[in-house]
């Protein structure tokens, strides 16, 4: 940045940045294009190449206000606050994507992702940012000041880690008594839908849930969709999945759901009892655009690439259900589990929180590695456990600390048993205040600029 000439080559440096970080980022979107072989391979520049070239002005933008810094100090210290305001703005113009938050970065080490329950992914992503950042300082910094960034960027991740060490308990987290049974299939997208393969696929839920199951397993949870009927007009259907539940417990399964008057269809969870009746449902509020309804549809000549030429309706938003045999828990289906300080219901916080989904739209790739770690990341900021099913992997059993208790691995067909962890005492500061302290954090890197800025004119 510092070597751009004019304007143009600064939001260029970091125009062609953002494009490779996005492209080698959200390259697995195109897996979802070829499902059903050539039918979408039309568009595939467009997600492949043609997002990131759009997600890529956010970064070009970055480096057009860091380059008005006058020395590397001050461009470290604009890059990392236009950087992180560039990702919140991100995660929620026109519906948001917040994804691969740079924050994630420091996803493999559940020490250092601590400092989420008190600043959230987009703090975190501010810490990281300030820490790579800073030591570019030393190429035209002299004196003591060469050597002061980069001492402060060595210290803020030590300081991170042995703050997250220390909150981190030495035993594991306690539970709730609950038993709860995660089933994964392994069956290919292409399939799930076909009329062929419903009832091989459904038999095949059926049998995973029955199969060497502990009589303290009193929960059993299916992934999104994983019931490819509307289970509210199949009385029958819903007897023979009641056939699977323990006594006193529920099913738990993703599956669509229709309204008459107006006609409306929902991706939703369903959860049913034992002796086979609804007790309770939710409806997905934060939609895929093209994967599950078409934006401005009256006017696109496209359809959505999901089942069906039907786009979804939104729910009403986050909800906490209360259901038999279980603490209150917080449902979230798919990519409604990566919007940070929007998963739960404010007013009435759930105990845990649940995410039904189906990654195998996009094969064996990063996707769902990445999709698991913003997971786990949401369990850290608001203190409570997370179970995640997933259709075709990867399910896990996470504590409110972030950690994975159980995991079944990307393409592996199983169950996961476990107790249902408990959450932390009380709520984390970020559930408490959201992205407060972010903008704070905020507040506080651009007084340190505009104080170095100052002084230099003076």
């Amino acid at each position: 940045m510092a070597g751009a000439a004019t304007r143009r080559a600064a939001f260029l440096t970091g125009w062609w940045f953002g494009f490779g970080f996005f492209v080698f980022g959200l390259y697995w979107i195109g897996n979802a294009l070829l499902v059903f072989g050539t039918k979408f391979a039309w568009m595939l520049p467009f997600v492949v190449l043609g997002l990131p070239a759009v997600l890529a002005i956010y970064t070009g933008l970055v480096a057009l206000i860091a380059w008005k810094g006058r020395d590397h100090l001050e461009r470290a210290l604009l890059f990392a606050l236009a950087w992180s305001c560039a990702e919140w703005v991100r995660g929620h113009f026109l519906t948001g994507l917040p994804w691969n938050l740079i924050g994630y970065g420091w996803a493999g080490s559940d020490a250092m992702l601590q400092l989420a329950s008190l600043v959230g992914a987009y703090g975190v992503g501010l810490f990281v940012i300030v820490t790579a950042c800073l030591p570019a300082a030393m190429a035209d910094a002299r004196g003591r000041r060469r050597w002061a960034a980069p001492a402060i960027a060595l210290a803020v991740p030590v300081v991170v880690w042995a703050g997250g060490a220390a909150r981190l308990p030495d035993t594991p987290a306690a539970d709730s008594g609950v038993g709860i049974r995660v089933v994964q299939s392994d069956v290919l997208q292409k399939e799930k839908w076909a009329p062929e393969f419903q009832q091989r696929n459904l038999q095949q839920f059926l049998d995973l849930s029955r199969r060497d199951r502990p009589d303290w397993v009193s929960h059993i949870i299916w992934p999104e969709t994983a019931a490819t009927f509307f289970l509210s007009t199949a009385p029958e259907l819903r007897r023979l999945l009641a056939t699977v539940v323990p006594p006193g417990g529920v099913l738990l399964t993703g599956a669509p759901r229709h309204e008459s008057n107006p006609y409306r269809l929902r991706n939703a969870m369903v959860a049913i009892d034992a002796a086979g009746r609804i007790v309770g449902h939710y409806d997905k509020f934060h939609l895929v655009p093209f994967g599950e309804y078409v934006p401005l549809a009256e006017y696109l000549p496209l359809t959505k690439i999901t089942e069906g030429g039907t786009g979804y309706t939104p729910g009403p938003g986050p909800r906490t259900l209360r259901l038999p045999g279980l603490p209150p828990v917080g449902p979230l289906i798919c990519y409604e589990v990566i919007f940070p300080g929007h998963i739960v219901a404010p007013e009435d916080r759930p105990d845990w929180l649940l995410n039904l989904t189906n990654d195998a739209w996009y094969g064996k790739s990063a996707g769902p590695h990445q999709h698991l770690a913003q997971s786990r990341v949401r369990a850290i900021e608001e203190g409570v456990p997370m179970i995640r099913a997933a259709y075709s992997g990867i399910s896990a059993v996470i504590d409110p600390y972030g950690r994975i208790l159980r995991r079944l691995g990307l393409g592996e067909a199983g169950t996961i048993d476990a107790r249902l962890p408990a959450g932390i005492k009380g709520r984390t500061i970020y559930a408490h205040h959201g992205n407060s302290l972010f903008a704070g954090l905020l507040f506080c890197i651009f007084a340190t600029y505009a104080t170095l800025r100052f002084r230099k004119t003076l």
